[in-house]
C-alpha cells in the first residue's frame, strides 16, 4: 500500500509541478534529428528557447548531420550543417492546455551548409547546395517536473525539414 502512495504521489507531482516555458524563462533542447531532405540520415540538435510573452518565445537552433555512402562502386560522404533562428505560438492559452503539456507552431529562417567528399571530382554535381531557406515547424513537450521534459516537433520547408525528438531542459 505504501508504494502505491508513493507512485501515485510522484506521478501527481510530475502533473502539478510541471511547466511551459513563460515570459523571461529559457530553455535548452537537445536530440536526435530525423531525416530530412537534404540527407537520408539521422543527425543530432541543439537549440535554446527564450520566453518574450506568456505565449510566444525566439529560439536558436543547430543540427549536424552526416553519412557515408557507396554509389556506383564510389565511395563518397556529406555532412549538413544548419543554423536557424525561431519563433513560435504557443496554444496553451488559447485552447486551454495544461501547462505541463506545451502545444506550439512558428516559422524558422535558417542557412544549411553542406560538404561532400567524392573520390572522382570530376563532373561530380554535388546533389545539395547551401542555402538560406525558410522553415515552419508544429510541435509539443511533456514536462515530467519543472524544469525536464520530452519534446517531439514536425518541419516542412527549404531548410529543417523532417522532425526532431529529445529533452527538454527549463533554466
Amino acid at each position: 500500500m505504501n508504494k502505491l502512495l508513493l507512485a501515485v504521489a510522484i506521478v501527481s507531482s510530475s502533473f502539478a509541478f510541471g511547466q511551459r516555458a513563460q515570459k523571461g524563462d529559457l530553455q535548452l533542447n537537445a536530440g536526435i534529428a530525423l531525416p530530412h531532405k537534404y540527407s537520408d540520415n539521422v543527425g543530432i540538435y541543439a537549440g535554446l528557447d527564450y520566453g518574450i510573452h506568456n505565449d510566444i518565445t525566439l529560439g536558436l537552433e543547430a543540427r549536424f548531420g552526416g553519412k557515408d555512402y557507396n554509389t556506383y562502386g564510389y565511395d563518397y560522404s556529406g555532412r549538413w550543417l544548419g543554423i536557424g533562428l525561431n519563433a513560435n505560438y504557443h496554444f496553451n492559452t488559447l485552447i486551454g492546455i495544461p501547462n505541463n503539456w506545451d502545444f506550439y507552431a512558428g516559422p524558422t529562417i535558417g542557412f544549411n551548409s553542406f560538404t561532400w567528399k567524392h573520390p572522382n571530382n570530376n563532373g561530380w554535381n554535388e546533389p545539395y547546395k547551401s542555402e538560406v531557406g525558410i522553415s515552419a515547424q508544429v510541435g509539443g513537450r511533456y514536462y515530467f517536473t519543472k524544469n525536464f521534459g520530452l519534446n517531439a516537433e514536425a518541419n516542412v520547408g527549404s531548410v529543417f525539414n523532417g522532425g526532431k525528438f529529445g529533452i527538454t531542459y527549463k533554466f
